[in-house]
């Protein structure tokens, strides 16, 4: 896959307003996850491959805390606690496998970027990270549970 495909993708995901997507060609395997901000991010997993940073250049990233200020109070934090939220359409799942323990339960605590579950959408895993340090307060959803886009899915004490 080369620079221009690699943009040609992002601004694709960008017109559709798709908040995550993953591709896999041979060894090559590229991750796009736009979170509130929307922000673009590539992880290569082969290391004969990294993804030219300029390509993802065509997504705007926050620049200025009062955007980011914006952003949080638009993801549906109250005071004191911050709502994790499904960017997208999917099935909620809160272990990796079937009978494998939960990433996280009510009363764990959590840093930023843990993995928190995972939404299945069209047959792609999709792991969703927290977005703050804290605590577990309620996991708003059941195991198995269609999610939809933007419904909360935690409840998270900051600090």
């Amino acid at each position: 896959m080369n620079q221009k495909e690699i943009k040609e993708l992002v601004e694709f995901l960008v017109e559709k307003d798709i908040a995550e997507f993953e591709l896999e060609r041979g060894d090559v395997k590229i991750r796009i996850k736009r979170g509130h901000a929307f922000a673009a991010a590539a992880a290569p997993v082969a290391a004969s491959y990294a993804p030219p940073v300029a390509a993802l250049a065509a997504v705007p990233s926050p620049t200025s805390a009062p955007a980011s200020a914006a952003a949080s109070a638009a993801s549906g934090s109250e005071e004191g606690f911050e709502i994790i939220k499904s960017p997208i359409v999917g099935t909620f799942y809160e272990s990796s496998s079937p009978g494998a323990p939960a990433f996280v339960k009510q009363g764990d605590k959590v840093a930023v970027g843990q993995v928190l579950c995972i939404v299945e959408a069209m047959k792609l895993m999709n792991e969703i990270e927290s977005e703050t340090a804290g605590e577990i307060v309620k996991v708003l959803v059941s195991n198995g549970q269609p999610v939809e886009y933007g419904q909360p899915l935690f409840k998270i004490r900051i600090g």
